[in-house]
């Protein structure tokens, strides 16, 4: 399985919001603008806090494991490795989400928050953007946690296999 690279989530992140604030200018010339739900903030930070909570627990099982505690329990591959699939799963929706928020909001701000509607509308997609990088920095920290050692030799150097 191969690691998430900050540099593809911010270029979704990117490309979705220039489409999304595209798509709502041009929305806008035709008629009503769609809202930005105030469920989207709260769906990402539980999402978000879902990831963490399975981050740390998992940190805590392995480091027992590790030590070889009395009574620990183990952490299975399998579940580790549904918990970052799920996790990076998690971060690519984040990141076309929080675009589209993101990307939304910022046609929002420079239309003019003179109208309260918009200036809510804003509020949401701006906490939306925050919430979805709360889910990719909490899928990260998964993804960092279930990461298993390279694999080294006598010398010292790592295994050929599993630098490939």
């Amino acid at each position: 399985m191969k690691q998430l690279r900050p540099v593809v989530l911010t270029g979704i992140f990117l490309v979705a919001g220039v489409l999304s604030w595209a798509g709502a200018r041009l929305w806008n010339a035709y008629g009503t603008l769609p809202g930005v739900p105030l469920a989207a903030p709260i769906v990402l930070a539980v999402i978000a806090v879902v990831l963490l909570a399975t981050a740390l627990s998992l940190r805590g099982r392995l480091k027992a494991q590790r030590e070889r505690r009395p009574g620990a329990k183990g952490v299975e591959p399998l579940m580790a490795a549904r918990s970052v699939v799920f996790g990076q799963a998690s971060a690519l929706v984040a990141a076309l989400v929080a675009g589209m928020y993101g990307g939304t909001g910022l046609f929002l701000v420079l239309d003019g928050l003179e109208v309260p509607a918009r200036r809510d509308q804003a509020l949401y997609a701006g906490l939306a953007v925050l919430a979805g990088a709360g889910v990719i920095a909490a899928a990260l920290f998964l993804e960092r946690v279930c990461k298993l050692p390279e694999d080294t030799d006598d010398s010292g150097q790592g295994n050929a296999r599993a630098r490939a």
